[in-house]
């Protein structure tokens, strides 16, 4: 068999030890054809590919970003001006060209979504999910997101010094568009006094009171995290708003940093690159059993799959019974209500 891997979407660590995983086990214990497609789906769109062999897979495990580049190219989407619409049908015809049986897309929800159609149109595929936010739906973690939680709260970590140095309060943003998942994670393990995420809402009012409540029980400095999908009502990036509304409605001094994109760079933790090495490795065994239109997954312990059909267009997002936000309330932490 030969199989065809790109990586689509936003760069995070863990997409080179994917490859590794998927293309050493096609390689020495199937012995398939490897070839790795450049920059996504536009790699697809232009041939652009290079054969793997075992040597050009060594020395990526450690790797962060991604060693065949990314791009966020949807070919799916139907623009009336850009030809969009012709797309599906060039992916399809350099597919059959370059002799793939399987190709494996390796990125998040929109990439997953994309492997569903493409899966439609007659591609045997298989889908890894991969997102620093842990918001894919079917699985029970990503990579990258142990990564990215370790980077927020050793950040977390270092901003308490500054915070009870100057008895200042410190917004701290982290990525999180829909789901508050590195928020919560990385808010509880950093010991963060209030953490605002997209699914639970906030009042403003009620955090000006959390902050103040500290102040009056001996603890002049607070550390709070908020998501940055958070809605505000200027519109602006959430840290900003939030600091000017507690240092406006508390008196006290208040000031934001917003972690960015160091939160999905760099390399790996050691569990993303055992989590990336499993998935990769189960992706490469569906191959070798004729199981496609399927996404790998992690339920438990398990690596198992689940069909593409069942993930595309849904989100997994954190809910008011996680048990993190029940416990994190019985220890005084306030999530905005």
């Amino acid at each position: 068999m030969k199989i065809g891997i790109l990586s689509s979407g936003g760069d995070c660590p863990g997409i080179n030890a994917t490859i590794r995983g998927v293309g050493k086990t096609a390689i020495m214990h199937y012995g398939m054809e490897v070839i790795g497609i450049h920059s996504g789906f536009i790699g697809l769109l232009n041939k652009d590919v290079q054969v793997f062999d075992e040597r050009s897979l060594s020395g990526i495990l450690n790797l962060g970003g991604t060693i065949l580049g990314t791009s966020r190219e949807k070919p799916f989407r139907k623009l009336l001006a850009s030809g969009d619409s012709e797309k599906p049908e060039i992916i399809k015809k350099n597919y059959e060209e370059l002799g793939l049986d399987c190709l494996v897309c390796i990125g998040g929800n929109g990439t997953q979504k994309t492997a569903n159609l493409l899966s439609q149109i007659g591609l045997n595929v298989i889908g890894v999910p991969k997102t620093i936010d842990n918001d894919i739906w079917g699985t029970d973690i990503t990579f990258g997101f142990n990564t990215a939680v370790n980077i927020a709260t050793e950040s977390i970590d270092r901003l308490h010094s500054t915070a009870s140095s100057h008895k200042r309060v410190m917004v701290v943003e982290v990525m999180g568009h829909h789901a508050g998942w590195i928020a919560l994670y990385a808010g509880m393990a950093g010991g963060a006094d209030v953490i605002l995420l997209p699914e639970l809402g906030y009042d403003i009012d009620k955090v000006n009171e959390a902050i103040l409540d500290r102040a009056r029980r001996g603890k002049p400095y607070s550390i709070v995290v908020v998501a940055e999908g958070i809605e505000t009502p200027d519109k602006k990036r959430p840290s900003d708003y939030i600091t000017r509304a507690i240092e406006a409605g508390t008196g006290i001094e208040t000031r934001d940093t917003v972690l960015g994109y160091t939160q999905r760079g760099g390399n790996p933790s050691p569990f993303d690159r055992n989590l990336a090495t499993r998935l990769g490795g189960h992706a490469t065994e569906l191959i070798a059993n004729g199981e496609f239109g399927r996404m790998v997954c992690i339920k438990g312990d398990r690596v198992e799959s689940i069909p593409l059909l069942e993930v595309a267009g849904k989100l997994k997002l954190v809910t008011p019974d996680h048990d993190l936000i029940v416990q994190g309330k019985r220890m005084g932490v306030t999530f905005g209500k």
